[in-house]
């Protein structure tokens, strides 16, 4: 992924930073588009996901949508220019400021989680004699099969209605004169892989949708959440098989004529188009260990620290090297989960060499802190240089 100009521009800069390849991300958000547009499908972007403004630039231009789960990230879409009629707002705690944010925009929906909700924001557009439009998120219990943390779709996890409530919430929106019903929504869960669960997911939501229509409502909307993944283990193989994710849903789900298809798609349009760069501070040699201390750390990358999560670790200062050494990478934070990987086979290695960190365009510069006292994360693209 990098050239020897790469690595002679990041070696002259303060480092850590995070190096965004933006014809890369063109080049993802274009394949995505040209497979969604095959079946007439309608995507936003998980705005959790990145929301760096060049990225968030990018994905603007090429007309998605934004999928929003607070209130800062409705204002930062609308604020950076996407269409009010393009941004959907999830999330199982949205407040009463965040409710009325989104109303005073006209927002295409809420995606509503819980039945008081449903009457919360019946409440507040009533009061500003508007009419939401909402889109019941249903936990239709689907086990992603991946990492307990990022699951969504069970009965244990906090995310959507479950279906025993199904009743009560039809009930509600029948008496609710604020409020406009338009469609179902689903989210499973995140770096999914194995496409044989959307399978199951869209048994599921065809099952929901019939359940409604029998209840006499239109469902319009079957928006089916994202959750695709990335290849960490191989991020030269940079862009997903868009292709095969979209044709699952158009082989499984039964749409109706008057219905559209939406998904929320963060990591997979977005994961591989940044790597984290740091710099070597200090290499202690052990007798049961070798440590290579990074000047980044997991303030400037969580994933590690909060899910275990693989990174391919480069050194890209010897990367005509032969791996002969491994090495634990750690950053600087007093942490002992303070580790980007453990037993990394690397070229041997010495202070100030330049590493890149790959594959983390999604949940990377977003999950940054200050704790320690850090300074903020920079940022560059190849425009910069």
């Amino acid at each position: 992924m990098f050239s020897d100009k790469d690595i002679a521009h990041f070696s002259n800069l303060e480092t850590p930073f995070y190096y965004y390849d933006l014809e890369l991300l063109q080049n993802t958000i274009k394949t995505c588009t040209n497979a969604a547009n095959k079946y007439e499908f309608h995507v936003h972007y998980a705005m959790k996901a990145n929301f760096n403004d060049k990225v968030i630039n990018e994905i603007r231009q090429a007309g998605l949508g934004a999928d929003c789960v607070s209130g800062g990230e409705v204002r930062k879409a609308i604020e950076s220019g996407f269409e009010n009629h393009k941004v959907v707002f999830a999330g199982v705690g949205k407040s009463d400021k965040e409710i009325n944010y989104a109303l005073d925009h006209n927002i295409f929906c809420f995606n509503v989680e819980s039945l008081q909700e449903l009457e919360v924001i019946n409440e507040l557009a009533a009061q500003k004699q508007k009419t939401a439009k909402v889109a019941i998120r249903i936990n239709p219990n689907v086990d992603a099969h991946t990492h307990a943390n990022i699951t969504t779709g069970l009965d244990e996890n906090k995310f959507g209605i479950n279906s025993w409530d199904m009743l009560a919430c039809a009930e509600i929106l029948r008496k609710s004169a604020n409020l406009e019903f338009i469609g179902i929504h689903f989210h499973i869960g995140s770096q999914i892989t194995n496409l044989d669960v959307y399978k199951n997911l869209c048994v599921r939501v065809n099952e929901f949708a019939s359940w409604f229509e029998d209840k006499g409502f239109k469902v319009g909307v079957l928006n089916v959440g994202g959750g695709l993944g990335i290849d960490y283990h191989k991020p030269d193989q940079q862009i997903p098989d868009f292709e095969a994710y979209f044709k699952i849903f158009n082989d499984f789900l039964d749409v109706k004529p008057y219905q559209e298809v939406h998904f929320e798609l963060g990591r997979a349009l977005v994961g591989q188009c940044a790597s984290l760069i740091s710099r070597v501070l200090y290499v202690k040699n052990g007798k049961k260990k070798n440590f290579v201390v990074l000047d980044a750390g997991m303030t400037e990358l969580m994933r590690p620290a909060l899910y275990q999560a693989y990174h391919q670790i480069e050194n890209l200062s010897k990367k005509q090297e032969p791996a002969t050494v491994k090495y634990d990478i750690v950053g600087p934070i007093c942490e002992s989960t303070d580790c980007f990987g453990k037993e990394v086979l690397l070229p041997e290695t010495h202070r100030n060499d330049v590493f890149a960190i790959r594959s983390t365009g999604a949940y990377g510069e977003v999950m940054a802190s200050h704790y320690n006292l850090r300074e903020d994360i920079r940022s560059y693209t190849a425009q910069d240089f």
